[in-house]
C-alpha cells in the first residue's frame, strides 16, 4: 500500500500500453525529432515517481528539480523547460501542458461505462421513462414521470422526484436528492448533493414567520458539474440556472433564483444568495459570499472568503470584506501593517506617544 502510484486497479480501469504516436494524438503534443512513433509506454505517474515506461507531466516551475531527477520514459512540458528535461527522457511539447496530461491521463485510464439495468432493490415508478442503457442503482428511487435519458447513470440510495428531467450520459452520484429540477446531457452530480428544494423565503410577522411558496425550478445546462454535498435551491418564482459547462465544488449552496452563467468556477463553502446574477466565465474563490440581487460582470474574479455586498463589474479582481479592488484591498493591508509595526520612543512626547518606530516611518510620515 504504498499509495505513490495512481490508479489502484481495485478503483480504476486501466487502458493501453499506448504507442508514443498513440500519446501525441491524443494530446496534441509534439516529440523531439529522431522519437520512434512506436514507442510503448504502460501509464502516467508523478515526476518523482515515473519509470521508463510512463508518462509525466511539469506545469509548476517549482518543480523543475524533480524534472531534472526524473526517470519517466516522458514528461509533457512547455517548451521553455525543454532544456532542463533529463537527457533520458523524450519532452513531449504543449503551450498547454496541464491541458495535454489531462487527455493522457484519460487516455490510460477511461471512465467507467453505465451497467445497463435496473438494480431488483430499485424503486421505479411505472410511469417513469428510462432510456436505453440506464443503469439504476440499489435503493435508488424514480418518481412519476421523470425522464432519464440515455446512458446515464443513477447511483445507490438517489432519489429523483416525479417529473424530474435528466439528460444523456450524466452520472448522479450515491445519496443525491433532486426534485423540481431539468438537468442537461453529460452533466455529473457528485455524492450528497440536493438540488430542487425550497429556496429560503419567508415573510417575518409579528407572531412569526411565514413560509413563501417556491414555485420555480432548477435548470441544470450541458456539461456541468456539481460538486458533492452541494446544495442549489429551486427558483421562488423565476428558475434557479447553472450555466453550461460550470463547475462546483463540494459544499457550495446557490440560493433560489440565481442565475450562475456559463463555464463559471464556485470554490468549496462559497455561497450565492438568492436573485444575484453571475455572467460567464467568473471565478469564485472558497469561503466567497455574496448578498441576494447583486450583479457581478463577465469574467469577474471574487477572492477566497470574499464578502461580496455590492456588484462587481465585468473583469474585476475582488478581496476582502466587504470586497474591494484588489489594489485597493492590499494598500490597505500595507497600511495596516505599517500602524501595527510602530512603537513609542523616547523623543516623541511626554509620554512618547504617537512617535514612529523608526527613522524610516519617520521619512515615511513626513
Amino acid at each position: 500500500m504504498s499509495g505513490e502510484r495512481p490508479g489502484d486497479p481495485r478503483f480504476y480501469r486501466r487502458a493501453g500500453p499506448f504507442t508514443l504516436a498513440e500519446i501525441l494524438a491524443a494530446g496534441g503534443l509534439t516529440a523531439p525529432e529522431g522519437a520512434d512513433p512506436a514507442r510503448r509506454f504502460s501509464g502516467v505517474a508523478a515526476l518523482q515517481h515515473a519509470g521508463p515506461e510512463e508518462v509525466s507531466f511539469l506545469d509548476n516551475r517549482r518543480y523543475v528539480p524533480e524534472l531534472r531527477a526524473t526517470r519517466a520514459g516522458a514528461v509533457i512540458l512547455h517548451p521553455d523547460l525543454r532544456d532542463a528535461c533529463p537527457a533520458e527522457t523524450l519532452p513531449l511539447l504543449t503551450e498547454t501542458p496541464y491541458l495535454a496530461w489531462a487527455r493522457i491521463a484519460a487516455l490510460f485510464f477511461p471512465p467507467t461505462s453505465p451497467l445497463p439495468g435496473i438494480d431488483a432493490r430499485a424503486a421505479v415508478d411505472p410511469s417513469a421513462k428510462l432510456g436505453e442503457g440506464v443503469e439504476v442503482g440499489p435503493f435508488a428511487v424514480i418518481g412519476a414521470g421523470a425522464e432519464i435519458g440515455p446512458r446515464t447513470r443513477i447511483g445507490a440510495g438517489t432519489v429523483i422526484g416525479p417529473g424530474v428531467v435528466i439528460g444523456a450520459d450524466c452520472r448522479i452520484g450515491p445519496q443525491v436528492t433532486i426534485s423540481h429540477a431539468l438537468i442537461g446531457d453529460r452533466v455529473v452530480i457528485h455524492p450528497g448533493a440536493r438540488i430542487g428544494q425550497d429556496g429560503f423565503g419567508f415573510a417575518i410577522t409579528a407572531e412569526g414567520f411565514v413560509s413563501v411558496p417556491q414555485l420555480g425550478r432548477v435548470i441544470i445546462e450541458d456539461d456541468a458539474d456539481i460538486g458533492a454535498n452541494t446544495t442549489i435551491d429551486r427558483g421562488s418564482a423565476a428558475d434557479t440556472v447553472i450555466g453550461r459547462g460550470s463547475r462546483l465544488d463540494n459544499l457550495v449552496q446557490i440560493g433560489h433564483n440565481v442565475r450562475l452563467g456559463r463555464y463559471c468556477v464556485v470554490a468549496a463553502q462559497a455561497g450565492i444568495s438568492g436573485s444575484t446574477v453571475v455572467g460567464d466565465f467568473v471565478m469564485m474563490g472558497g469561503q466567497a459570499g455574496l448578498v441576494g440581487h447583486l450583479r457581478i460582470g463577465e469574467r469577474a474574479r471574487i477572492g477566497a472568503q470574499a464578502g461580496v455586498m455590492s456588484d462587481v463589474p465585468a473583469g474585476s479582481d475582488v478581496l476582502g470584506s466587504p470586497a474591494q479592488p484588489v489594489r485597493a484591498f492590499f494598500r490597505q493591508v500595507a497600511a495596516l501593517k505599517r500602524l501595527a509595526g510602530r512603537r513609542p520612543g523616547k523623543e516623541a512626547g511626554k509620554n512618547g506617544e504617537n512617535a514612529p518606530a523608526s527613522r524610516g516611518e519617520a521619512k515615511e510620515a513626513d
